[in-house]
């Protein structure tokens, strides 16, 4: 191997090392670390920040990755790695180590504080942290520079080159052709759905979830489910991915579909090459990318018919007392019921969708300066009464419920619409390409969907550009008719339209 090339492998896997130090730490303070903790945690985290921090930006590493982009003897996928390296070199070297680690512990301080608002119930308590978070996202949007908006920085971290411009458009499409649906299922009677609201002891939808998990594929040899107040998945390289979920035994929509959405990110997460640890083309092309992992698993299989005709009979036999009278079509039908609440993670298919866009203008106007953060609240109950006709009561089921700006996670809402219009169409490719596939799920066989998409997308990591990707695979760069025909089909045979 190149020796140059080599060094930088070296080094890439190193700082990945230190990063995943970082990642279990984080896993840990969600999971298990005792509230006294917290302190010192923020210290450990921000201090190996900085460290990963100043590997990754040492005048070293820039001098190595100028080498190899002028090195013609570099392979196609060695030469792509250079250039992602370089670009996220460049980027982070308009950040100084102080403000990395300045960033880390506000995070850690602002996670803490959000917990505490919530047991509160009161933005008031997280308000402070959110403001220095707000301040700090601001400034580091100015120190990596931008064009036209600051919030461009911030989304080009999560989904690359990805612009204001371009959501603008997609959200008015989705107030223009998805009001629509939602407005024609309203109108229609709302099916049978009490069941869901009945006790289910939380050992055993415990046991039912990791039984799901197993089905789509998740190899508990190389990870693990645990509970936490908002669900995550954490990857500390290929073979230790976690998966976390949250169960409310009076809500059985809680446990079931927040395990599978993780579970699509583990299996990302478990199928990247581990001979590419630590390498761009070990690590997951995009968040938008991720989200279509979990939103494809949540949604178009864990939503599916075929789905619930293998699985509903083994939930009937867990639960009989709840379900024994309840038939595999109205679980279908309930598991599908599109009716507007409050709580994003537990929203229906196409009132999730304006959830996203509340978050997205909210964090927007924060970092554009448009939004103070005490008037937070106000703001998001104004814009659910405008977009879902829903008076939010108080601010655990409002501004509360997501733990993204605790984490300075301002950018990465969008993902998450991008990433069911996503799904949608790579869900119908992987159709094309398996006409059996219905029938396997029928089945309780999600192998050859887990294997299809290894194959075609993520044994890929950073090879492609989203765009090219996308087209690769479905033959077209990223709309919204493969989801809007999905919707309209699934929702017309199920409301009657």
């Amino acid at each position: 191997m190149n020796t140059n090339y080599q060094k930088y492998t070296e080094k890439l896997v190193k700082i990945t090392d230190v990063n995943k130090a970082i990642a279990i730490l984080g896993w840990d303070q969600e999971i298990n670390m005792p509230e006294g903790g917290a302190a010192i945690r923020a210290q450990q985290i921000a201090t190996l920040s900085g460290i990963a921090h100043e590997l990754f930006t040492d005048h070293s590493m820039g001098d190595l990755l100028n080498e190899l982009t002028n090195d013609p003897s570099l392979t196609p996928e060695q030469a792509n790695n250079v250039a992602h390296s370089k670009q996220e070199f460049d980027k982070k070297t308009h950040l100084p180590a102080s403000f990395v680690q300045k960033l880390s512990h506000s995070t850690s301080e602002g996670f803490q504080a959000w917990l505490a608002a919530r047991k509160k119930n009161d933005f008031a308590v997280f308000a402070p942290f959110l403001e220095k978070m707000v301040n700090l996202k601001r400034q580091q949007a100015n120190l990596l520079g931008f064009e036209k908006q600051p919030y461009n920085a911030l989304l080009d971290e999560f989904e690359p080159n990805l612009q204001v411009a371009q959501l603008e458009v997609l959200f008015a499409d989705v107030r223009q052709k998805i009001s629509g649906l939602l407005a024609k299922i309203a109108a229609k009677p709302v099916p049978k759905n009490d069941f869901m609201f009945r006790f289910y002891a939380h050992q055993k939808q415990w046991d039912f979830g990791i039984s799901l998990l197993k089905q789509i594929g998740y190899d508990f040899t190389y990870g693990r489910q645990d509970i936490s107040t908002h669900p995550f998945t954490t990857d500390l390289g290929m073979q230790d991915v976690r998966v976390t979920t949250r169960i409310n035994e009076h809500n059985f929509h809680e446990m079931t579909w927040s395990t599978l959405h993780e579970g699509g990110h583990g299996l990302y997460e478990q199928g990247l090459l581990p001979q590419n640890y630590g390498l761009p083309s070990g690590a997951y092309l995009s968040l938008s990318m991720h989200e279509a992992q979990s939103r494809l698993y949540e949604n178009n299989v864990g939503r599916s018919k075929a789905f619930w005709q293998y699985n509903f009979p083994i939930l009937q036999k867990i639960f009989p007392d709840n379900l024994q009278k309840i038939s595999a079509e109205q679980f279908y039908a309930a598991a599908n019921i599109v009716q507007p609440g409050f709580i994003r993670t537990s929203a229906d298919e196409i009132s999730y969708h304006f959830h996203i866009m509340i978050r997205y203008e909210i964090e927007k106007a924060l970092i554009e300066g448009n939004l103070a953060v005490k008037d937070v609240p106000d703001i998001w109950n104004s814009l659910y009464k405008k977009y879902l006709n829903l008076t939010v009561k108080n601010d655990l089921e409002g501004c509360l419920q997501d733990v993204h700006w605790s984490h300075g996670l301002f950018g990465y809402f969008p993902t998450y619409s991008l990433g069911s219009f996503y799904a949608a169409q790579i869900f119908r490719a992987a159709e094309k390409a398996m006409p059996q596939l219905a029938t396997e799920i029928q089945q309780g066989s999600l192998l050859g969907l887990n294997k299809w998409l290894r194959e075609n997308i993520y044994q890929y990591g950073k090879k492609y550009s989203i765009d090219e990707l996308c087209k690769k695979i479905t033959g077209e760069e990223l709309n919204l008719s493969a989801f809007i025909d999905y919707a309209e089909k699934k929702y017309t045979d199920l409301y009657n339209l």
